[in-house]
């Protein structure tokens, strides 16, 4: 388990915090969990989190271990955006309500300029879900977001 919660180390809030809590991190991965509640803002009407809902417990671990980097490092938690997925697969089409999902994001390739790819997988008793992510966390989102100056 990390210092620190698990709200602390994602740019994310309220019910778009889908992980429980960051088990295990090192400079190359980071291990989280997830107890399926039985509803919630993704679930559908018979309690199951659809299975597609494992790419952003995939890509919310990634930024779970960036958290972690930048906490052990004093830095604040930086903005992270999912660029793409690869060869997602999921062996069921949800994940039951009471699971207890072990998510894992190990690093493949990560440069100075934010750009990142992830090898991912969740398992569960009976679940298995795999997938590439590549991701990026400018150094400065804040750009990002600022409207190009136009000339009159």
């Amino acid at each position: 388990m990390t210092a620190w919660p698990i709200a602390e180390l994602l740019p994310h809030a309220g019910e778009m915090v889908l992980l429980d809590a960051v088990l295990e991190h090192g400079p190359e991965h980071a291990v989280c969990s997830r107890r399926v509640p039985a509803s919630g803002l993704f679930h559908d009407a018979d309690g199951t989190l659809p299975a597609w809902m494992g790419v952003e417990l995939m890509a919310q671990a990634i930024a779970a271990w960036a958290g972690c980097q930048a906490r052990e490092a004093g830095e604040p938690v930086r903005l992270g955006f999912l660029l793409g997925t690869r060869h997602y697969t999921c062996n069921v089409a949800a994940f039951a309500p009471g699971s207890e999902l072990r998510i894992e994001a190990r690093r493949d390739f990560h440069d100075d300029g934010g750009m990142g790819v992830f090898a991912c997988r969740i398992e569960a008793p009976g679940v298995l879900a795999e997938a590439r992510l590549t991701v990026f966390s400018p150094p400065d989102a804040s750009a990002l977001f600022q409207s190009p100056a136009t000339e009159p």
